[in-house]
């Protein structure tokens, strides 16, 4: 529950502390006084849309926080900490969390959980957990299918939960496997164009089937080729300075020449015998050069145009490859990945057989699932209907009649479930949708009754109703008050209310309190007691808090509220 809540700058409040707790609160004030910005606040408390038109006239930003009292190792608790937040212990396993939200004149906002800044989704998170709101926009909300469907689940209980939850597994199962048998089918052209290309460019790649590296090697075989006469030239020269064949001196002769005659003076001088011995390596290195001059000579005279030609037709064989595919290594990966892809579109036929079983058995696997489902919510639908039928008795409507219907529909994530709450609000009246049959004040209660009943089997720490009372008055608006009463007993309830019939039932009484100069409007917020709560209760049965008859009115309506 909400202990307590502080708004500054919010709407005509300037500045307010509402100290909520326990039981039945129930929020008055004069029109216009700012009532409606209590429940603002705490919708902005629970991470609804901000809108920077609440901000103040005048003040550069508005500001809300609050503090619940939520269980310690609960949901709430876990989610703020996994946020940042910090929980504060309270006893009895009990924790003090402090939320807070601010908006900007310029429209920004920020949020703020166990003191540590977060995204305004973790407030709504909170609030899943929390609290349950209702206001005019709620009760035209409940005309719509989709809530009375979730009004219907949420009674249902553990029961509808489970079959929900089978019949959703089910459901994704079912549609994962359609998706993709529909797109293979409906792709089916556009998939075989694609298998014909792929095979087209694999088998240009297999019939050239090039190397790695093949195209750098090529082209410097290529220059090779080109320039062949005078590497050819160049070779035989260098080749006849170090190895002659006629009566030239070269460079072998020479540094034999030079060994000799240096190993001869060695004998008197070791220094010189070590230059002979240089002089050696010299001669044999210049003997291993021209031999491979000689081995490279003999290469240049088997190479010729004939193998420059098949040198530039391979070349452009591997430049087609290149061009088509930007280089020869991703030309390489295709054939690799491509022969995959292959096989994968070719299997297309058996594909399309082996999920059309699968769809199949999905198929029935989801109807076993929607039969469960439906069982569930027909069951409940019942035991809804005949509840919400007696407590709509005791709300000053005794021959009203309520029932929940399901009927089959389409399939859909939520089920293959229409479901439709049915009124006859007088004797004689047919059954008719809730949405055509009823007028404000009888959906304000059909709404408040479906809340206490679906109280019982989904407990919710806090209730939030927002003149729910909205369209009735007199003994229909006494048993409301009584209704929200007993629905305190279980659940924190708020109520925004301006009959003094509903706010006598209250355990806490705050009333929005305005004052003004002449040009500006402020408003605080008050709890009352004693003869203030008298005033006050005279105020919404007359319009005057000093009239006596008003104030007689005022006490015997609060003393048959405590009896």
């Amino acid at each position: 529950m909400i202990e307590e809540m502080r708004l500054r700058d919010l709407g005509v409040i300037a500045q307010a502390t509402l100290p909520l707790g326990p039981g039945f609160t129930a929020i008055t004030g004069e029109t216009g006084a700012g009532k409606t910005m209590v429940v603002s606040g705490l919708s902005l408390l629970l991470g609804r849309r901000a809108d920077s038109g609440a901000v103040r006239a005048g003040a550069p930003q508005a500001s809300v926080e609050g503090v619940w009292l939520v269980d310690d190792d609960g949901p709430v608790a876990e989610r703020a900490r996994d946020a940042g937040g910090d929980v504060e212990p309270a006893g009895a396993g009990r924790a003090e969390l402090y939320v807070g939200r601010t908006i900007t004149a310029e429209g920004r906002s920020r949020a703020t959980v166990g003191g540590r800044s977060a995204p305004a989704g973790v407030l709504a998170d909170i609030a899943d957990q929390l609290v349950v709101m209702h206001g005019q926009s709620d009760q035209l909300r409940l005309r719509s299918a989709v809530a009375q469907r979730d009004a219907l689940d949420r009674f249902g209980g553990e029961a509808v939960a489970a079959a929900l939850a089978g019949y959703q597994e089910a459901f994704s199962a079912w549609q994962e496997i359609d998706h993709e048998l529909t797109a293979l089918v409906t792709e089916r052209d556009t998939r075989a164009r694609e298998a014909e290309e792929l095979r087209a460019l694999i088998a240009e790649i297999e019939e050239v089937d090039p190397q790695p590296g093949e195209d750098d090697d090529l082209t410097v075989r290529a220059e090779r080729l080109a320039n062949i006469e005078d590497l050819r030239v160049a070779a035989a020269t260098a080749h006849a300075m170090l190895s002659s064949e006629d009566d030239q001196p070269d460079v072998a002769a020479l540094t034999g020449e030079a060994r000799r005659v240096l190993e001869r003076a060695g004998e008197s001088d070791p220094e010189l015998a070590e230059f002979a011995t240089q002089a050696a390596d010299i001669a044999y290195r210049a003997a291993d050069l021209a031999a491979g001059l000689s081995g490279y000579l003999a290469d240049l005279d088997e190479s010729g145009p004939q193998e420059l030609a098949a040198v530039e037709q391979r070349r452009a064989q591997l430049g087609a490859l290149i061009r088509r595919h930007g280089d020869l290594a991703a030309a390489m990966d295709l054939l690799q990945t491509g022969s995959a892809r292959l096989v994968e579109l070719d299997d297309d036929t058996d594909r399309i057989e082996r999920l059309s079983a699968e769809r199949e058995a999905a198929a029935s696997t989801l109807d076993a699932a929607a039969d469960v489902l439906t069982a569930a919510r027909v069951e409940a639908a019942a035991r809804l209907g005949a509840a919400v039928t007696e407590e709509l008795h005791a709300l000053a409507m005794p021959d009203a009649r309520l029932e929940v219907t399901v009927v089959p529909t389409s399939a859909s994530l939520h089920g293959r479930d229409e479901v439709a709450i049915l009124l006859a609000p007088h004797p004689g009246a047919q059954l008719r949708p809730v949405a055509r049959g009823a007028s404000g004040g009888e959906l304000s209660r059909v709404m408040l009754a479906i809340e206490v009943v679906i109280a019982a089997t989904d407990p919710v720490p806090t209730f939030v109703f927002d003149e729910v009372d909205a369209g009735i008055g007199g003994a229909a608006a006494i048993e409301v008050g009584r209704r929200l009463a007993r629905l305190a007993e279980s659940a924190q309830v708020i109520a925004v209310t301006h009959l003094a019939q509903v706010a006598a039932f209250a355990g806490n009484h705050l009333t929005v309190v305005k004052a003004g100069d002449g040009t500006v409007t402020a408003s605080s917020v008050r709890r009352l007691d004693g003869a203030d709560r008298e005033a006050e209760m005279a105020r919404l049965l007359s319009g005057l808090a000093d009239s006596d008859a008003a104030l007689t009115h005022a006490r015997e309506l609060l003393q048959s509220a405590r009896s």
